[in-house]
């Protein structure tokens, strides 16, 4: 269900970022260029301490899940979905809970983590509720801001054995 990034995912992952209701539950909610997207790439593939997986959902590509501070033992993660085509094929939740699944086992299992944590907007109740159900325990909240304007993010956390 999770597979390494191949270098022709790219457009794809760049198309599905630059959603609107992608970017709306984003910390950087700007449309992202090409060539800022090949720079990020480049970055996150030289560093050690990340990860950037594709979900593929019945043998389509889906999503992509990323995970962050790997030698710490409790990464932080990420990620994002094919709006457009799974709402299209009416495959959204499945897809979603299927990506959250895989996520959690990775990162616990070939990843080694001890912890997963995560950030969200604290309006975006869809996602947090998603999180709860998969046993996130929402740890902190505190305010960031997100394009000049303040908003509040709450803090997540799953500990190995409670997934």
């Amino acid at each position: 269900m999770l597979r390494s990034v191949r270098d022709d995912d790219l457009p794809v992952m760049r198309r599905w970022r630059n959603h609107p209701r992608v970017r709306a539950a984003s910390f950087a909610t700007h449309e992202i260029a090409p060539a800022e997207h090949l720079r990020w790439w480049q970055a996150t593939r030289a560093d050690p301490g990340r990860c950037v997986l594709i979900y593929d959902h019945h043998g389509v590509s889906a999503g992509v899940v990323t995970y962050a501070d790997l030698a710490s033992g409790a990464a932080s993660w990420g990620f994002y979905l094919d709006l457009e085509g799974l709402e299209g094929s009416g495959d959204l939740l499945r897809a979603w809970i299927g990506l959250e699944k895989a996520a959690i086992a990775h990162a616990f299992g070939p990843l080694g983590q001890t912890a997963l944590r995560g950030e969200v907007l604290a309006d975006n109740a869809p996602v947090r509720l998603l999180h709860q159900r998969f046993g996130f325990a929402e740890v902190s909240s505190y305010q960031r801001d997100v394009d000049g304007v303040p908003r509040d993010v709450v803090a997540i956390e799953l500990r190995k054995g409670q997934a």
